[in-house]
């Protein structure tokens, strides 16, 4: 597969492929909040929030979040805790705290960066975002590529190449840009986007329903379910591992992970042994599962009293404890106590 267009694709097929994807973009495109804005700020919340989260659980995340932070200034000036509560849900909560990051250098800058370096440059955006963001909100001509862009690439042109690694990316990305439609850069991008988001799907493509499906090289060699080409190495890993539920006078024992942590700085957790050395373990009152990225855990939830030394571990009301910023794994034990007690009252009505 060479990179030049022209050797798989006509300059006319080329012209139909823009022409029948935008024109079926227009017509079946999904209607989305952040469609409904050219407001560079309000599309680079999207964008962040759509990194790896399902775009019907980022919909009342979005919503919520410019409602409380309408702007660059008021997400710069706002308590990083109230970040991160608003953001609690979504993980992966570095997002949260790069978007701050970037909007007090936007703050210092006075304006929304305009041009595809500027944005490139803030903290927490890659390439695929300051595509997004500059052709959506700029029409800047930069062609974005994800999974949707990798999968529906790699059919039309019948193109095996491994999209796992930095040589597929590049290659993909190459392709992509020649593709563009410069005119309207942000329309294509997303126009493309949305044909692999739901059409171009990774099992099962609805190919009957594709826009351009006659110049699909993969349908027309029956290829389209074998592609795109996606070789990892990478192992998951098992872990085991026991946290502690600690009640005294309504109140539950938590600790704060430190700002200077590489897993979800400033969020609360219950303690497990590294917290509470000392702690007695009593009854097991339930486990779950959470997983991160490639390392799958398995929780164990223990009951234990008050230790003597709480070491760096402190208090809150047991009535509310997501008034703080608490991870999914804290809210997972807390549905688990939750679902316990009300098992138990349930069979202490049933008795009376």
């Amino acid at each position: 597969m060479h990179n030049r267009l022209d050797a798989v694709l006509s300059g006319t097929e080329i012209a139909r492929f823009r022409l029948d994807l935008l024109a079926w973009f227009a017509a079946h495109k999904r209607d989305l909040p952040w469609r409904n804005t050219r407001d560079p700020y309000a599309i680079w919340i999207s964008e962040i929030m759509l990194q790896q989260t399902r775009v019907a659980a980022v919909i009342p995340y979005y919503e919520r979040f410019l409602a409380r932070f309408p702007g660059f200034r008021t997400l710069a000036d706002a308590p990083e805790p109230e970040v991160l509560a608003c953001w609690a849900g979504l993980g992966y909560y570095y997002r949260a705290r790069n978007l701050q990051i970037a909007a007090r250098l936007m703050r210092e800058l006075g304006r929304f960066p305009s041009t595809y370096e500027e944005i490139r440059r803030l903290p927490g955006i890659g390439d695929y975002t300051a595509a997004a963001v500059g052709s959506i909100g700029f029409d800047l001509p930069y062609a974005v590529v994800d999974g949707n862009v990798f999968r529906v690439l790699s059919r039309i042109f019948a193109d095996s190449t491994n999209i796992a690694g930095s040589r597929g990316h590049k290659h993909f990305a190459a392709l992509a840009g020649k593709l563009l439609d410069r005119s309207q850069p942000g329309a294509f991008n997303q126009a493309v986007m949305e044909l692999g988001a739901t059409v171009c799907l990774p099992k099962n493509p609805q190919c009957l329903l594709c826009p351009i499906s006659t110049l699909c090289r993969a349908l027309r060699s029956g290829r389209q379910n074998d592609l795109p080409v996606k070789i990892v190495r990478q192992k998951s890993v098992r872990e085991e591992r026991e946290l502690f539920w600690i009640e005294r006078d309504g109140k539950l024992l938590v600790w704060q992970r430190p700002a200077a942590s590489r897993l979800m700085p400033g969020f609360w957790e219950l303690p497990e042994r590294d917290q509470l050395p000392q702690i007695a373990a009593g009854r097991k009152l339930g486990s779950f599962r959470h997983t991160i990225t490639f390392h799958i855990y398995r929780f164990e939830l223990i009951e234990a009293a008050p230790p003597p030394d709480f070491g760096q571990c402190r208090w809150v009301t047991l009535e509310d404890p997501m008034a703080i910023p608490a991870s999914t794994v804290l809210k997972k034990a807390v549905r688990i106590v939750a679902k316990r007690r009300g098992e138990r009252q349930a069979l202490e009505a049933c008795a009376s």
